[in-house]
């Protein structure tokens, strides 16, 4: 019940625009640089170059989400246009991941369509990748028909899909052939909308990652449950399925020895790197989604 109680705070907080707007002022504090790599695109690829030294793939995220206003959402799509500029110039091993609210979704979806023509557009021109996060679910429908909207034109973007949704599978099934990013879910949610069942979570997990899988569309497992992750490599095993075909992701500064691990083992390993002043809310949702998290917070604080 306590830990239930702390995670409720923790993902309340993560929506309080006067705590994220305060926090822009504050910087990196509470053991958030622990979890976040740096405020600016350069701190970013640099640590991006030192993981790809480790033998692990990134995707960077320029944090940020839920603009309100025009002028925030077209800054933040050049921001990205210049991440993806960056990675190309840097030569490293990273993707890109973005928030559609924060590129306007909430504003007007064509206004958020075109900015993220952009950026997949100078994506492809580099030969790169972009992932496109999935947030709470009431964005779920307008995240995917947005996807829909891409893919006419666009090969190189896709999306995630959270497995505490009812609606999961069905998605799965609908997105076959779409490079999937599979995740348990983050956000708080509704018992009409989301499983709270930690169980029933794990097992509908399980099952989007085998559906996904066996329709020989590429699936990317992000969990830092080690036991999900040992079913995943046996289901591969005994269903041939090549090793080309999946990679795991973990975010950056939780479970390292767990990464480079699965690096050394000859999986694609990606890690999740976020980065900017924008940082608040993706950190609570972390320190909601474990309390052992809790300890960097800790560990920052009387650091200070």
């Amino acid at each position: 019940m306590l830990a239930q109680l702390s995670k409720n705070i923790f993902l309340y907080a993560s929506q309080s625009k006067m705590l994220n707007q305060a926090a822009k002022k504050w910087g990196l504090r509470f053991g958030a640089s622990q979890v976040v790599a740096g405020e600016t695109i350069e701190s970013a690829i640099k640590k991006v170059h030192e993981l790809n030294e480790k033998g692990l793939v990134c995707t960077l995220d320029h944090l940020g989400e839920f603009v309100s206003s025009r002028e925030e959402a077209i800054e933040a799509t050049q921001y990205n246009i210049r991440t993806l500029e960056a990675i190309h110039r840097a030569g490293v091993q990273s993707n890109l991941s973005v928030k559609l609210t924060q590129l306007g979704l909430d504003i007007d979806f064509d206004f958020c369509l075109n900015n993220m023509r952009q950026i997949v557009d100078t994506a492809k021109r580099y030969d790169n990748f972009v992932r496109i996060d999935m947030e709470d679910s009431g964005h779920c429908q307008a995240t995917l028909n947005l996807l829909h909207e891409l893919r006419r034109t666009y090969d190189n973007v896709g999306t995630v899909i959270q497995a505490y949704l009812y609606r999961a599978e069905q998605d799965v099934k609908d997105l076959k052939g779409v490079s999937l990013r599979l995740v348990k879910g983050a956000y708080k949610e509704p018992p009409e909308v989301a499983f709270q069942d930690k169980q029933q979570i794990d097992e509908n997990y399980m099952n989007i990652i085998r559906l996904h899988l066996l329709s020989g569309s590429y699936t990317a497992i992000a969990t830092h449950d080690h036991h999900i992750i040992e079913k995943v490599k046996m289901f591969v095993e005994e269903n041939n399925i090549p090793r080309n075909q999946f990679e795991f992701q973990m975010l950056y500064g939780f479970r390292t020895d767990m990464q480079q691990q699965l690096a050394k083992e000859g999986y694609t390993m990606r890690v999740y790197v976020p980065f900017g002043n924008d940082w608040f809310g993706y950190f609570m949702r972390r320190l909601a989604e474990r309390p052992q998290n809790v300890a960097f917070a800790l560990k920052g604080f009387f650091g200070k």
